[in-house]
């Protein structure tokens, strides 16, 4: 292929990646480059099976969608690997589970934040964010007060406590985070990293407005995403 026919080429990938990129988005070379990897089959790895072998169980919709099927087992999957080696980390920490660390961690880099849009950047119910916030509360990691803009609200900020804590530990999950990207090459965590956020980006789109909605309806976003 001649050095023009491959300009062309990237100028048309140019144009998709983006048409494909939400318009909130900063457009950037980074990105650029973890488009054109997913634009080209890569060798596949083969992953641990979880099937016994009976497919004659699985629906057509199942089989014929079988690669949209395997993301989710595998990205639920990495998921709990995670947890495993962060449950490792924290095991000597005042810090006891995974969500009051990234709670935590989010504080540290807030100079105060409401308690809903703490739990809303955790991707967490409101329940079940309250709890959490109360535990640290409780063990004087964080501090609230009232927010004089809004007296029905309430601000929450970390303590002196609790930035030495998170500090503390920071190693420890810095351990993690290299485990986790196993025998991955730094192009392939740039790829993996460019996929993850446009999923996150879209995903984040429908629990903020969506996530009252039935599946029927949330599955036509994939059809037509909002800009």
């Amino acid at each position: 292929m001649r050095t023009k026919q491959i300009i062309i080429d990237l100028l048309d990938l140019l144009e998709q990646y983006e048409q494909q990129s939400p318009t909130s988005n900063i457009l950037n070379t980074t990105d650029f480059v973890g488009f054109l990897n997913t634009q080209f089959k890569h060798d596949s790895v083969k992953r641990n099976e979880i099937s016994g072998g009976r497919d004659e169980f699985l629906t057509n919709d199942y089989t014929e969608n079988k690669v949209e099927t395997d993301i989710s087992i595998l990205v639920s999957i990495l998921f709990r690997y995670a947890k495993m080696y962060a449950k490792k980390a924290l095991k000597e920490s005042n810090i006891k589970t995974v969500d009051e660390f990234s709670f935590l961690i989010t504080l540290l880099t807030h100079r105060e934040i409401s308690k809903q849009e703490l739990i809303n950047l955790q991707i967490m119910e409101k329940t079940s964010g309250i709890e959490i916030i109360n535990r640290l509360i409780r063990q004087e990691f964080i501090k609230q007060f009232d927010d004089e803009k809004d007296k029905r609200s309430k601000l929450l900020r970390i303590t002196e406590a609790g930035r030495r804590e998170i500090i503390s530990i920071l190693p420890r999950m810095n351990l993690v985070s290299k485990i986790v990207v196993g025998t991955l090459t730094k192009e392939e965590q740039n790829i993996l990293t460019y996929l993850l956020r446009k999923l996150d980006h879209f995903h984040n789109d429908i629990f903020i407005h969506d996530k009252e909605n039935e599946l029927e309806i949330i599955v036509e976003k994939t059809k037509n995403p909002r800009s």
